[in-house]
């Protein structure tokens, strides 16, 4: 069980920073998180209202380092 509370804390940030980087568009990658972790508690994979809040958390630490990653990408350039 500690397992899955641990991929909840990491992975929705994740995908957040990853979808960010595919579409150029930091609410887009937002909103494609939300939609799968949306489907994740229709088909019952999140069960508790813990793990959807460490997910809620997760999700906005990685809409913030997303916000953070952009301008440094574009100083690089």
């Amino acid at each position: 069980m500690v397992i899955v509370y641990f991929a909840a804390l990491f992975f929705p940030g994740l995908l957040v920073l990853l979808f960010t980087r595919v579409t150029y568009n930091r609410v887009i990658g937002l909103v494609l998180t939300v939609g799968l972790i949306a489907a994740s508690v229709y088909k019952g994979y999140t069960n508790t209202f813990l793990l959807i809040v460490i997910d809620a958390f997760s999700l906005t630490i990685g809409f913030w380092l997303a916000a953070k990653m952009k301008p440094r990408i574009l100083k690089k350039n």
